[in-house]
């Protein structure tokens, strides 16, 4: 069925400002969504409250208003425009939240507007705990025994009935608000109360606890005849128990036996198709039981998700552009794969790479905040990673942190208390992981690692491969590193600064150590099917493999440095500027080049830049590329301090950063140097003086008063 020729105007509801749990995940989505449209001469309207995004910047839309998500601004708006259709799944929560208040209010009904992407019925079964468990135990989809309370007295009588430990999940909140486990009858009364609390509706579901179960989600498309696809499988490295915006999680499935997984798929389907009839994309999440392969449904998201937002990365199958495609009435089959640019988009991506994905928590901004990790998601952003294998991919999200690390071990820092670590492994926090690896590397019985973590027992042989191949490396000193070491070293992830690290040397005596030896990164294709067809997107990642897939040309080029992982200081205010900053290199002529490390962004989407590297931002991943594409300059000053801190050491190495200077940049960023700058021009300042330590901050307080 071609497109909906009656569609002439689209309004797309943005998700405001970004809070834990909804991030600029929705500025991806909604900005991709809108290009779409306006391909097939669709007017677009948006609507959105948060001014730091590219979706409320003139290049994205139409009709663009900054105002309030609420009733009253949606009814100015089609007050004004002849809108025919709206299209609520892309701006998460806060979107599908205004769209039902809208159907309840009947403002869709009077100016004659439909609902596209998702239906009414649909929002409401996945959103209700309850019309959820009922819809699937009519499916005969397996769910956890549980009941809804909207009283804290049914709530007691609930937890009686089933037994502890319990879970407390509370209807229509975000990233898990207001959930929790409870292990025993005397913290329930709190954790009920609170539930009842958070839910704007005041009900809760109380179920049965499946506490250290796999986790798994599927990313489903379908279309208007029913053709369903799925785009990805991706496995949570955590096991239930944490909210999967915390969780470490892999792409594709790696410890999914294909018979689980045959099951799992036909389950997602019939979930999707079971909550209604509707056109557009969904995430289906999964808890299998390690021990009997049983498969429950946790829950089910009519929309794009932040997991849909790595899931179009991960395989380069652009989720929210085909979505919306398919809601304004075209099939799957209609539509081309957007990476090779002549097969069908009606095809399951394959990939012959990993993606780990590690969430980037801020906890020190907020002295005294509880640090454990559970059902309520307390992440800020996430770095992703591609490697030729699971270290490699592990290793890179790793270094795209910035938190400090190099990497996963081998830099110095690891924790040797045998009691702190038994304690992190058994209460999750942000840095559970370095711990696991802490904890192997002391010799902690595995199993009681497995026991405690309750992580598959392949991840932690990978994790424990890495600190056997450490003590080989470390037999070792620069001169006598055989290069079969190295290079194994280089493809299971190391960086450079890792292994100096290990073998007590500098970390560009290794660089050039390999350099002589000819292992160079090689840059691959991010191309949907694996390298089956010939792909037309310029996105690459590197790895240590044989084949190098991009080519530098001889046109002049311009790198744009993004910001790295969202966190508190640094948002999604930075890919607004890199991806203008991209934009504008163009208009100039020159190729760009984006390179960017987190997968919720609009500067990572395969068409903004020329090309784009998924690679960390980080020292080494940069050199190698501009060693490869020889760019006239890097622009450094879009990216926020992430790009900022790579400005020395691109000017040490003779690298010409475009506009701004480093030098200027330290001026600015050096308080005694900017101080000293006002001082000179005469220009007030307050009194100031640098120090290095706390003897000499008294004696210059003493000095200043």
């Amino acid at each position: 069925m071609p497109r909906d020729k009656s569609i002439k105007s689209i309004l797309i509801i943005g998700s405001g400002p970004i809070i834990i749990g909804q991030a600029c995940e929705f500025d991806y989505s909604g900005s991709q969504a809108s290009r779409s449209l306006r391909e097939e001469g669709i007017e677009v309207t948006l609507i959105n409250s948060n001014p730091a995004t590219i979706m409320t910047d003139s290049v994205t839309a139409d009709n663009i208003y900054l105002k309030p998500l609420t009733k009253k601004s949606i009814i100015q708006i089609l007050e004004k425009h002849k809108i025919d259709a709206v299209l609520p799944t892309m701006g998460g929560q806060t979107a599908l939240n205004l769209a039902i208040d809208c159907d309840k209010a009947g403002i869709w009904e009077k100016y004659k507007v439909r609902m596209i992407g998702v239906n009414v019925d649909a929002i409401n079964t996945t959103e209700d705990r309850e019309l959820f468990r009922l819809k699937m135990k009519e499916l005969n989809v397996g769910v956890c025994k549980g009941e809804i309370a909207k009283s804290y007295l049914r709530g007691k009588e609930i937890a009686q009935e089933i037994g502890f430990p319990l879970v407390i999940r509370p209807s229509f909140t975000l990233g898990g608000s207001g959930g929790g486990f409870v292990e025993d009858e005397k913290d329930f009364d709190n954790a009920l109360n609170h539930g009842l609390n958070k839910s704007p509706v005041h009900e809760v579901l109380v179920e049965q606890s499946v506490l250290g179960w796999k986790e798994y989600e599927l990313e489903l498309l379908r279309d208007n005849i029913g053709n369903v696809i799925i785009i990805c499988s991706i496995e949570n490295f955590d096991a239930m128990g944490i909210h999967t915006g915390d969780s470490i999680t892999v792409a594709p499935a790696m410890t999914l036996p294909d018979t689980v997984y045959q099951e799992m798929r036909n389950l997602a389907i019939k979930m999707m198709n079971g909550i209604g009839d509707f056109a557009g994309g969904c995430n289906v999440q999964f808890a299998v039981n390690p021990e009997t392969d049983d498969i429950i449904g946790i829950e089910i998201n009519p929309r794009v998700s932040r997991s849909s937002a790595l899931a179009s990365k991960a395989t380069g199958y652009p989720i929210a552009k085909v979505a919306a495609k398919l809601a304004i009435g075209y099939n799957l089959d209609e539509l081309k794969n957007q990476i090779t640019g002549t097969t069908s988009a009606f095809f399951e991506p394959s990939l012959d790479y990993v993606i780990v994905k590690i969430p980037r928590w801020n906890f020190d901004k907020f002295k005294g905040s509880d640090r454990k990790l559970g059902l309520q998601m307390k992440s800020v952003g996430e770095a992703m990673g591609i490697g030729n294998n699971f270290q490699e991919a592990l290793q890179k999200a790793c270094q795209s942190l910035e938190i400090k690390r190099n990497g996963l071990g081998a830099d110095g820092r690891e924790l040797k208390d045998q009691n702190k670590l038994l304690d992190s492994l058994k209460n999750p926090s942000w840095n559970r992981l370095f711990h696991i690896y802490d904890a192997l590397k002391l010799g902690l019985p595995f199993n009681t690692i497995h026991q405690l973590t309750k992580i598959d027992k392949w991840f932690l042989n990978q994790i424990y491969e890495l600190v056997l191949l450490e003590r080989e490396a470390q037999k070792f000193d620069l001169d006598s590193l055989p290069k079969n070491v190295l290079k194994l070293m280089k493809e299971k992830g190391y960086a450079d600064r890792q292994i100096a690290h290990l073998l007590g040397c500098l970390e560009s005596e290794i660089f050039n150590k390999r350099m002589d030896l000819g292992i160079k990164r090689k840059y691959k294709l991010v191309d949907t099917c694996a390298a089956e067809f010939e792909a037309a997107t310029p996105y690459y990642y590197s790895t240590f493999g044989d084949e190098n897939e991009s080519v530098s040309s001889d046109r002049e080029k311009v790198v744009v440095i993004g910001s790295g992982p969202n966190r508190i200081g640094q948002g999604i205010e930075f890919d607004y500027c890199c991806v203008h900053g991209v934009l504008a290199a163009k208009e100039c002529g020159y190729e760009t080049i984006m390179i960017n490390c987190n997968p919720e962004t609009v500067s990572t989407d395969f068409d903004v830049a020329d090309k784009l590297y998924f690679e960390p931002v980080f020292w080494e991943h940069l050199y190698e590329i501009i060693l490869h594409e020889k760019p006239v300059g890097v622009i450094v000053q879009l990216g926020g301090q992430t790009a900022l801190k790579l400005s020395e050491k691109l000017d040490k190495y003779g690298i010409k950063i475009l506009g701004t200077s480093f030098d200027a940049l330290d001026l600015a960023e050096d308080r005694g140097r900017f101080s000293d700058l006002l001082k000179a021009n005469k220009i007030p300042y307050p009194e100031y003086g640098t120090i290095d330590s706390a003897t000499d901050a008294i004696e210059l307080s003493r000095k200043i008063g």
